[in-house]
């Protein structure tokens, strides 16, 4: 049975210190065993100025047993699956510990796309590329960090307007937006399925 008063004190952590750690975690719906984590990509990396969204799952044993995390945001690294964003850590599987938290394993991923382990890759194609040709793997991060981590405000607006366009209310189409980190089209299939 997850421990619900726990998710509740470990999202309050999380909420309490944002503005210092950039790291967010936000339920799904009243069911707060799915979570969406929000990490911004480290300084001095490809993926600086990138805001990643993860999928959160907590198993009925947690904290006991781990959370399951994967990237909805797309992302170009050894130890994430370039096609279902899958997530290559210890702390995700054998290494977890009831100590730790949603956030430090959130700030265990984001330590993750700092230092890639090619040598325990997740995606065998983003890790060979990384091994024998560093440059592109830099220049193809950066690229898929400018495509599809990075929200201007100006699209923002735009992706507001097309949402109430359809008809549905903008403060909804703002919060639901933001829930899915300026994912325009899972904010579409939310808005869709009411």
């Amino acid at each position: 049975m997850i421990d619900f008063a726990r998710v509740q004190k470990e999202l309050q952590e999380c909420s309490r210190d944002i503005e210092e750690s950039g790291i967010k975690v936000t339920p799904k719906s009243e069911n707060i065993a799915r979570l969406t984590g929000t990490i911004p990509g480290p300084m001095g990396t490809p993926y600086e100025g990138g805001t990643f969204q993860i999928d959160i799952s907590l198993p009925d044993g947690y904290p006991f047993e781990p959370p399951k995390m994967q990237f909805t945001t797309k992302v170009w690294h050894p130890n994430i699956s370039s096609q279902s964003g899958a997530i290559c850590l210890d702390i995700l599987k054998d290494q977890w510990s009831p100590a730790l938290t949603l956030k430090t394993a959130l700030l265990s991923v984001q330590a993750l796309l700092s230092a890639p382990q090619p040598d325990d890759p997740q995606d065998a194609v983003v890790a060979q590329q990384y091994l024998k040709d560093y440059q592109t793997f830099v220049g193809t991060a950066r690229y898929w960090t400018e495509t599809f981590a990075k929200i201007s405000s100006l699209g923002v607006e735009e992706k507001v307007q097309k949402l109430v366009e359809m008809g549905f209310p903008e403060a909804l189409v703002r919060s639901t937006l933001d829930a899915f980190g300026g994912d325009e089209n899972l904010a579409l299939e939310k808005l869709c399925s009411g």
